[in-house]
């Protein structure tokens, strides 16, 4: 296998000697090393950096270049505490090499949930984004009603159960190879749509926003959130000794493209900005389309490797790494369990926000500074204080955002569950297409044609209006589109 993962922690007393090496056939060389680094950092995060630049302002750009260097520092970091054990080769391994049992306990608890998390919000992202190029594409299955974005969710599942199959990064780098060629499609059909498309980039911004300054540093957070993939990354190299130069060009590159797509978004729409930059783009545009789909691909091809991971522990915690077919049902599994999650939680991209200040900032910051600190002076290696200050000045930097991060999402997620769990008042009127909806000020609405003159629509056609409709009320009740609502004169109340 790429990377192996062992039943016993490197701080156990009893532990067993190290699994014997890989076959060099299952190595990954320098190029697929590296495509399979820039996969793992970058992605979705592509979408809402234009929207952390908003959130934040311009001065913020400090904020993310500081933030991309001290992740990658703190990736060197991890490298140092696995070559320090033969027995180090998974991040909970870290952890038990550092802090013994509880320190493998706590490491595994936030990278596994995090990875866990982050697979889930891919299918969400899939369901949210094939729902908006086709909103009626909801069917019932006898008596029970399928909405558009829950059957796409079981799509997007059924699309990227076969990827996680796959067990060696060898096969897993040509899926990553596309999720970095979908990155830089994405990045120029945004910047088609401002020079052709006759957007442009008009807008000016401004220089700092102190009270969305939290937001932005969460969303900066979770696009460098890589960690937990790394130990995988570096087991699977053929020469681990050019680890620091490939984690070098996957940060350079990364961060390179999340700032472009940045600014350009930022100069392209300003504070109108929403939560993903496709979702401003223009209408009917093939450009547009292009961006879409292309925000379609990249959390396919990306699913995979960040499963793998979770699946790998499981497998070896099961004792089944020997039978191919118990580990492809460990893996369909997880999968599964990921599309539930999905289709039961309706607001899981603001728990995802949570995750992002809460797991991946520990993930990155706090917890490679301290398991290498701690590793240090149980090897008793020289202690040059410089690099001490660094570690300490990280761990600090980590836990503010983790603080200021995890009570911004709180806060947004309180206001959202408050907003949406208001009952609209008796009369509240709702225009969709040519039907309009009015509020019973029970929870329900009463619906009819807007133009009472032309023909009465045949049943499935107001059928299919009213999913259509109810399929969008958890966007149109969003409490930061209020003022959009109000603006667009969707809601008119009477």
């Amino acid at each position: 296998m790429a990377a192996t993962t062992t039943t016993t922690g490197a701080g156990d007393n009893n532990a067993d000697l190290p699994p014997p090496p890989s076959s060099a056939s299952d190595k990954t060389g320098f190029l697929k090393t590296c495509f399979n680094g820039v996969n793992a950092l970058s992605g979705i995060g592509l979408l809402s950096i234009p929207y952390a630049l908003s959130q934040g302002g311009w001065s913020s750009l400090a904020v993310f270049l500081a933030i991309a260097v001290i992740c990658c520092y703190t990736g060197i970091l991890l490298q140092r505490c696995m070559d320090a054990s033969a027995l180090v080769t998974t991040y909970p391994d870290i952890g038990a090499l550092a802090f013994g049992r509880r320190g493998r306990l706590a490491v595994a608890a936030f990278m596994y949930l995090e990875l866990y998390l982050v697979a889930v919000d891919f299918l969400i992202l899939e369901g949210d984004n094939l729902h908006k190029l086709f909103p009626g594409a909801g069917f019932r299955l006898g008596g029970l009603r399928v909405g558009s974005k829950q059957g796409f969710v079981l799509a997007a599942t059924l699309a990227v159960l076969p990827t996680t199959w796959f067990s060696s990064l060898g096969v897993l780098a040509y899926a990553a190879a596309g999720g970095a060629l979908a990155s830089v499609v994405l990045i120029a059909a945004v910047m088609w749509v401002a020079v052709f498309d006759g957007v442009g980039f008009h807008e000016r911004g401004r220089l700092v926003h102190w009270a969305g300054m939290p937001s932005a540093v969460s969303l900066y957070s979770f696009c460098f959130s890589g960690h937990a993939v790394f130990p995988m990354i570096y087991n699977g190299m053929k020469d681990r000794k050019r680890f620091p130069t490939v984690l070098f060009i996957c940060f350079v590159v990364s961060t390179l493209s999340y700032g472009f797509m940045g600014v350009i978004g930022y100069l392209m729409y300003g504070e109108a900005l929403m939560s993903q930059v496709t979702l401003n783009l223009p209408p009917g545009k093939v450009s547009s389309k292009v961006a879409i789909y292309t925000t379609l691909v990249n959390p396919l091809t990306k699913y995979a490797l960040v499963v793998t991971p979770i699946a790998e522990a499981v497998e070896a915690a099961l004792g089944v790494r020997k039978s191919r077919l118990l580990c492809v049902l460990v893996r369909t599994a997880l999968v599964v369990g990921t599309a539930v999650v999905a289709l039961a939680v309706p607001f899981f991209a603001d728990v995802v926000a949570l995750t992002g200040a809460l797991l991946s900032c520990t993930a990155t910051m706090l917890l490679p500074s301290l398991c290498y600190l701690r590793v240090r002076a149980k090897l008793g290696y020289k202690k040059p204080w410089l690099e001490t200050a660094a570690c300490v000045v990280i761990a600090a930097v980590g836990t503010a955002i983790v603080v200021l991060g995890t009570y911004s999402s709180v806060k947004q997620i309180v206001q959202r569950l408050n907003f949406t769990s208001t009952v609209l008042d008796e009369g509240t009127t709702s225009v969709f297409g040519s039907w309009i909806c009015i509020a019973n000020g029970s929870g329900g609405f009463n619906g009819h044609l807007a133009d009472t003159r032309k023909p009465e629509a045949s049943a499935a056609n107001r059928c299919s209006d009213l999913d259509e409709f109810v399929d969008n009320l958890d966007e149109l009740l969003l409490p930061d589109l209020g003022e959009k609502i109000e603006r667009m004169s969707i809601f008119d109340a009477t």
